[in-house]
């Protein structure tokens, strides 16, 4: 027997991660798939209708002594404000299967990814992107930080210690925090027509989550003190350039002290 012929070969290791995204979903309850006895108990996953998926994406970029940069492309929300849930879900998974990316949530892992996956399930469609690798290491793999680091969860020691909300953790190390609501205000927002005020607010928690993870990273090695503070100038230069037609994106900007990029060299 030739063994050769009859081993497998042992998958092709996975592309590099080129593009963070930092990722959050505003959600109003389906009531009209809701069971009417569940009365005013939180909604299972299956149960919220997607409203807006937001995103900061940032290039991973190595620089000459392995340490990981992050240069800020945009912060946006997915579709249009017309667009319904369905086709709010394909777009979303469409982009993200464009480019091999790694994944940033605050309590990705028991709310966003099990409603985006549900409600995907709902509608027919498909994520396979997110399910490619098969192996032990990939998306669904609660540890696997490099393709999705629910950071609530990575700074609780994964439940070891109380988790934090997005908006301690924020204002802890000097974000804005919450600004313009909050996730009980976004049913009776899109009740009132105010799909563009949730989008807003959604954006703005990736915001923090931006500005949280890449704190991480210089934590866990992962950046260097200049390409920390660089990344958070090249936020703090995206939101300026942006604040004319994106008046949020000014008020985040505002209430925020980004650190100044010089002494992030200095370190």
């Amino acid at each position: 027997m030739d063994l050769a012929r009859q081993t497998p070969r042992p998958p092709a290791p996975p592309a590099p991660h080129t593009r963070l995204l930092c990722l959050d979903v505003e959600t109003a309850p389906d009531r009209a798939r809701m069971p009417a006895a569940w009365g005013a108990k939180f909604p299972k996953p299956i149960w919220h209708r997607v409203v807006a998926i937001s995103v900061v994406e940032a290039r991973i970029e190595a620089d000459g002594d392995g340490f990981e940069r992050y240069a800020v492309v945009g912060c946006r929300s997915g579709g249009a404000p017309d667009w319904d849930e369905a086709r709010l879900l394909r777009g979303f998974w469409g982009y993200f299967a464009r480019e091999p990316s790694r994944v940033v949530t605050w309590n990705g892992r028991a709310f966003d990814l099990p409603v985006l996956m549900q409600r995907t399930m709902v509608h027919g469609l498909t994520a396979r992107g997110w399910h490619g690798d098969g192996g032990r290491h990939g998306y669904t793999n609660r540890y696997s930080e490099r393709w999705h680091c629910d950071l609530m969860d990575a700074l609780s020691t994964y439940g070891a210690c109380a988790r934090l909300s997005l908006d301690e953790a924020a204002r802890a190390l000097d974000l804005p925090g919450k600004i313009g609501g909050h996730g009980g205000d976004v049913e009776a927002m899109i009740l009132a027509g105010e799909v563009e005020r949730v989008r807003a607010y959604c954006e703005g928690d990736v915001l923090n989550l931006f500005g949280l993870y890449c704190r991480y990273a210089l934590l866990t090695g992962r950046q260097a003190p200049a390409g920390h503070a660089e990344a958070l100038a090249g936020l703090s230069a995206y939101l300026a350039g942006e604040r004319a037609g994106r008046p949020h994106l000014g008020a985040f900007l505002d209430a925020w002290r980004p650190p100044d990029a010089a002494a992030g060299r200095a370190g």
